[in-house]
């Protein structure tokens, strides 16, 4: 199992108001000391949980006819959502131009039937839901964390600068995270290289030794999303907070408003014959809160490769850019 840095806990400030609504109201928040996985969960741990215990994950099971009203009966079956990139430009608000529900594409086949994970051991694992990373945290004698332990780890419990490492995107020309490069979602040059996933490490760490907190996957916490911060205490107002438009810092040329629910589509809206413009189904669709931002954000569309960015997404979801690390406290 990956190797864990013990964190002190304490005070710091969690949030941004500089470019998204939901990232609001910045506030003071507390954590206890806890430990932390080093790197996102790896496929080659995944797969020693899955050999031990025996599990099935939820894009391995078939869809529940009862969760999923009005899917026809011959697209009830396991599957996720796979990126596809377009061949040219398209409208950002159209984000079903590059998500594709795949029946057969799991952990193992991350983008269906003839792909498989070589090469790819050390990449974090992807199509997990949140059952699936909650179960093999248990398995691990592990936690998922919550949304505040997950900002302070990636803050390394220092200011709130925009980024992990500090103010500006890339120090002294150095790459510092795995997101996208070139124009989203049709040219992607490469991230040093990578065009998806990379190796859990190939980027550097963090103040507190920790790599992988910004890019290459979205992180699972336990935390329900809400469109604003519930400060504790009752400090701020949510509701106030939804009213503020999405905003850019100076410099940074995101377009905000093209990303309501950034590049992290619900699976429940997406399955079998349903269109993300339907309603999500019944069923088991709580929705937490996705930290850290992954190799499909790109600043023209998702500029939430930042400790303070968030996105909402239900926990039956399971998609080729979404993985988990693990606490202990």
């Amino acid at each position: 199992m990956s190797t864990m840095v013990a964190l002190p806990g304490g005070a710091f400030r969690m949030g941004s108001r500089d470019f998204y609504p939901d990232e609001g109201p910045v506030h003071e928040r507390t954590v206890g000391a806890f430990e932390i996985d080093v790197h996102p969960v790896t496929n080659a741990e995944f797969a020693a949980f899955v050999a031990d215990s025996g599990y099935v994950t939820v894009a391995e099971r078939p869809l529940d006819a009862m969760q999923y009203p009005g899917v026809a009966p011959e697209d009830l079956v396991p599957g996720g959502l796979v990126f596809t990139p377009t061949p040219g430009p398209v409208d950002l608000r159209n984000w079903r131009a590059w998500w594709d529900w795949r029946p057969g594409a799991t952990w193992r086949h991350p983008f269906g039937p003839g792909s498989d994970l070589a090469g790819k051991h050390e990449h974090p694992v992807v199509q997990v839901s949140f059952e699936d990373a909650t179960a093999y945290a248990d398995w691990a004698g592990k936690a998922l964390p919550t949304e505040a332990e997950w900002e302070y780890a990636a803050r390394a419990g220092g200011d709130p600068a925009t980024y992990a490492w500090g103010e500006e995107v890339r120090p002294d020309g150095v790459l510092m995270a795995n997101t996208w490069q070139g124009r989203f979602p049709y040219d992607n040059t490469g991230a040093d290289g990578w065009v998806g996933t990379s190796a859990v490490g190939s980027f550097p760490a963090n103040a507190f030794g920790l790599v992988d907190m910004i890019g290459n996957v979205w992180e699972w916490t336990t935390t329900p999303y809400r469109p604003a911060h519930e400060v504790p205490g009752g400090g701020g107002s949510p509701s106030a907070q939804r009213s503020v438009l999405p905003m850019a810092a100076p410099g940074h040329g995101t377009d905000a408003e093209h990303t309501p629910s950034c590049c992290a589509p619900q699976a429940s809206a997406l399955a079998g014959s349903r269109t993300p413009a339907d309603p999500p189904p019944s069923g088991p669709t709580m929705t937490r809160a996705l930290k850290g931002g992954s190799h499909l954000c790109a600043p023209e569309y998702c500029l939430r490769y930042r400790p303070a960015a968030r996105s909402p997404q239900t926990d039956d979801s399971a998609t080729t850019h979404i993985g988990f690390r693990c606490v202990r406290r």
